[in-house]
């Protein structure tokens, strides 16, 4: 007699449609209306409904001009309230301010930990003290940092110094606290990727006469791209959505702290108000990502592989 057989493929989609039911639900309706909204005249007026050119709801205090085309991204880049070139510049800034030192420190903390001949000692001790901060809310670390650096505080009481008074010394604050926070999980994925390295590279490095400054340039760098290239695009994105350290550090943005209004800090002022130029706004963020992302990873791209340590080959297609 012959037997049935069982097919047990299906319980895998199964098990996937509560994921795709939120994502359709949470992600990619509001998505959709991000671009929908993106291109109409869209305000809602707190209070009560004015403009001159719209049909208005005032029972819902909704004003809705219909389609505009791309007047929402020429008001949000060059019109009477050009908002993205100068929050981009800002979120950027901050951005490098944090990231530079993070991947500088976490590259070289991940080469110190997985360097056998180093012989280090307590190194799951660091490692865990190093991914701590990564834990903790950046709301905890801003507040912290701020009652540190504000008047009063107690750096301005030993060194007379206001920083947060300044553009300069605000921006510096913000980088500190992402670098805090992200060197140690930056640390971490840069260790997986080393770790994965075939240990006999090294050796043959070694037998070769190659010094450590060589293997790491020749051997380590090129072998790890792929999750450093990962490491640079996710923080880029992070940085491009940077909100809750700056705003907690410089509140409404207002003096020298207009350099911490960073592009979702905009979004979240006028998200219950202009919701056409926001949303715009939003689809520029899409944007950049996706061409920051794009670039990143072409230059990440090497076609070419070192030999003798210095010297590059092409790859035979």
């Amino acid at each position: 007699m012959k037997r049935k057989s069982i097919s047990y493929a299906k319980w895998g989609y199964i098990f996937l449609i509560p994921f795709f039911v939120v994502y359709v639900i949470f992600s990619l309706v509001p998505l959709v209306q991000t671009f929908y909204y993106s291109f109409i005249d869209y305000t809602v007026s707190q209070g009560q409904a004015q403009s001159v050119r719209q049909a208005t709801d005032v029972a819902s205090n909704v004003i809705d001009n219909g389609f505009c085309g791309l007047a929402n991204y020429k008001e949000v880049i060059v019109g009477d309230t050009p908002i993205f070139l100068s929050s981009l510049k800002n979120t950027m800034i901050l951005w490098i301010i944090g990231f530079i030192p993070q991947i500088a420190v976490s590259l070289l903390l991940a080469v110190w930990f997985t360097d056998i001949r180093l012989k280090l000692k307590a190194t799951g001790f660091f490692k865990t003290v190093i991914y701590l901060p990564n834990v903790i809310m950046a709301s905890a670390f801003s507040l912290l940092f701020y009652n540190i650096f504000t008047r009063s505080g107690p750096f301005d009481s030993l060194f007379n110094m206001q920083i947060l008074e300044t553009a300069s010394g605000s921006r510096v604050v913000v980088g500190l606290i992402n670098f805090i926070m992200w060197y140690g999980n930056t640390t971490i994925l840069l260790m997986a990727s080393i770790m994965g390295i075939d240990t006999s590279l090294y050796e043959s490095a070694q037998i070769d006469g190659a010094n450590p400054t060589q293997t790491f340039w020749s051997i380590t760098i090129p072998l790890i791209k792929p999750i450093f290239a990962y490491v640079v695009v996710t923080s880029m994105i992070g940085g491009l959505q940077m909100y809750d350290v700056p705003y907690l550090v410089g509140g409404t943005g207002g003096g020298p702290k207009t350099v911490l209004l960073t592009l979702v800090f905009q979004i979240q002022k006028g998200k219950n108000s202009n919701v056409s130029l926001v949303a715009a706004l939003s689809v520029l963020i899409f944007i950049v990502s996706a061409i920051l992302g794009f670039i990143t990873l072409k230059i990440m791209k090497d076609d070419s592989v070192k030999t003798r340590y210095g010297k590059k080959k092409k790859k035979k297609a």
